[in-house]
């Protein structure tokens, strides 16, 4: 099945194939990366829509002297197969020593650990600066397409680009029409433009900002691109080659589908359809549905996202039905948040959807433009939990202690589908203020609520004893009703189970009565301790009568982790806390 593809450890090994291995080539690398993805999932249509490219890269330029840089570098599986790497994608025992990025720590042909999106450009601006310094020689080519470009970091590097470097530097625009869904912005009316004029109209953003530009229109034919790419090797100045791509290049459902074959579990080849269907409603299920409601009966409630819907299910209908309450900005995380500001300025009611890593790159814009202001955005944040997303480049363990301490921003963290409803609905039409709802990535359960959400830093007594007291932030509550049910069984202590309710603050009122008739307090979270939730607790009691252990995750970048080995491994499961409960009192 890999006949030719065994025979490359390196990609100099391709420069000895002719033009019909080379196609069959391409065939043999869609299967390996069948062989992966329909078994453990992954990022389908990027990868399957750049196959003869990256073969054509590597067969014309001279990794690692010449630099690829990989935007997002979800679409570098072909490289890394290419590069030594075939293993994780042939070999099923293989396929945990190979992530889902570009990882230097795996090879000399990447050069950066990278996953978030509109990178690329500004990356290779500095390699080629520095190339430059160095006196040294090699092509710099940054790879951006799926919607990359509409990114403010994109924008910025063809900027330095166009007027800065004066010497090597490519940039690919793998321009396949799509982002994570459709794409939004003027940018992608010009990229229609060129395609449709085959790269010949005078409105071209490109050579308006000082780039040369060259076009490509069958970006899926090895022959052409080679040609395309041995015609710029080693040019003198910055240029953008523009190449037209389809997105799930090789498998019908993708090319049909593209949004929902952007990335992908495993899956039957055969049909298309998931190998695991999760059929229990979740939490992101239930804020949808809440959302979809709160639009509907509130005309000034807006949906605004980087091009996110996913992090919420929105689907294309969901997003039509919105019409015009929903906006997605392109993947332009910055320009959400300032447009959720504005947008509440007027006194409609702006949400703003996305994953919780994303907001990394917006905490300017949150500190600045939304927070010193005051403003009642709202933020539906999926994946802030420690067991969702284990890449080290998509991680939301960080998000509490990076935004916890911003003066005026309110850190809701539901524990179950009740409050998250309230909390919705209190934030979005209520609040006078900003406010982060992390939704909860455990099973669903329902509880009552003996406290109105309004109460901001009130915390929620659930289960009333003494001499222990368990503070739970979000997930962890449910988690640790098994731990509060084992200390009564096994050490025979009746603690206190407090619900927090909120990661931004802390209930002094509520500590203070703990005092009297309680010697430990214990804090759990979904994230990590310096800066975040339980630290706040134990600078509160760090002058008063009180133990306190705070369970949370180090300081560090995980990446691919096993959540429940983690928990072992920092002493945060119900074993471990019992013995340390049993140690101390």
């Amino acid at each position: 099945m890999y006949e030719l593809l065994n025979k490359i450890n390196e990609p100099s090994d391709l420069k000895k194939f002719n033009i019909n291995e080379l196609n069959i080539l391409k065939d043999e690398i869609r299967e390996a990366l069948f062989n992966r993805l329909t078994k453990i999932g992954g990022h389908f249509g990027p990868n399957f829509g750049v196959v003869e490219m990256t073969i054509a890269l590597h067969f014309v330029f001279n990794s690692p002297i010449d630099k690829f840089v990989f935007d997002v570098s979800h679409q570098s599986y072909t490289h890394k197969i290419l590069t030594g790497r075939k293993n994780g994608y042939i070999n099923d025992e293989c396929f945990k020593e190979d992530s889902g990025y570009t990882n230097p720590d795996e090879s000399k042909h990447d050069f950066f650990n990278v996953g978030h999106t509109s990178t690329s450009i500004s990356l290779a601006t500095g390699l080629a600066k520095g190339r430059d310094i160095l006196k040294e020689k090699g092509n710099v080519i940054a790879i951006i397409g799926d919607g990359s470009l509409s990114g403010g970091e994109a924008m910025e590097g063809l900027n330095v680009a166009g007027s800065e470097i004066n010497s090597n530097l490519i940039i690919i625009i793998n321009d396949n029409q799509q982002s994570i869904s459709e794409v939004h912005g003027g940018i992608y009316k010009n990229l229609e433009l060129l395609r449709n004029t085959k790269g010949k109209a005078t409105n071209n953003m490109f050579t308006a900002i000082g780039l040369d530009y060259a076009y490509l229109d069958n970006g899926n034919d090895i022959s052409s691109l080679i040609e395309f790419f041995k015609k710029y090797k080693d040019i003198n100045h910055p240029i953008v080659l523009h190449i037209n791509t389809k997105k799930g290049k090789g498998y019908k459902f993708a090319e049909e589908n593209k949004e929902a074959w952007h990335w992908c579990g495993p899956f039957n080849r055969e049909t298309g359809k998931p190998l695991y269907n999760f059929d229990s409603i979740s939490y992101v299920d239930i804020a949808k549905e809440n959302l979809l409601s709160l639009a509907k009966d509130n005309k000034d409630v807006v949906v605004v996202t980087p091009n996110m819907p996913a992090a919420l299910n929105l689907n294309e209908k969901d997003r039509i039905n919105l019409g015009k309450q929903f906006i997605d900005c392109g993947i332009a995380e910055e320009q959400a948040c300032a447009m959720a500001s504005g947008i509440a300025k007027t006194g409609a009611h702006p949400v703003v959807i996305t994953n919780a890593t994303f907001m990394q790159r917006t905490y300017d814009q949150v500190s600045h433009d939304i927070c010193i202001n005051d403003m009642p955005v709202t933020f539906l944040l999926n994946f802030c939990n420690f067991d969702g997303l284990t890449d080290v480049t998509h991680l939301g363990i960080f998000l509490i202690s990076m935004f916890s301490n911003i003066p005026n921003l309110v850190i809701m963290a539901p524990s179950s589908e009740n409050e998250l409803l309230e909390m919705m609905n209190y934030a979005i039409l209520k609040s006078k203020h900003p406010t982060m709802i992390l939704i909860p990535g455990d099973k669903v359960v329902k509880r009552d609520i003996l406290l109105d959400v309004s109460l901001i830093n009130k915390f929620e007594v659930t289960k009333k004893g003494r001499d222990v007291a368990i503070i739970a932030l979000g997930d962890f509550y449910s988690k640790d009703l098994d731990l509060y049910q084992q200390l009564k069984e096994k050490l025979n202590i009746d603690a206190t189970l407090i619900n927090p309710r909120f990661a931004s603050g802390i209930d002094k009122e509520l500590l203070d009565s703990l005092i009297n008739n309680h010697k430990l307090v214990i804090t759990l979270e979904d994230g990590i301790l310096e800066g975040g939730f339980g630290y706040k607790i134990a600078n509160y009691y760090s002058d008063k009568s009180m133990i306190v252990k705070n369970y949370g995750l180090d300081k560090l970048f995980y990446d691919r982790y096993n959540p429940n080995e983690l928990l072992k491994e920092l002493k945060m499961d119900t074993q471990s806390i019992l013995e340390y409960v049993k140690n101390i009192i």
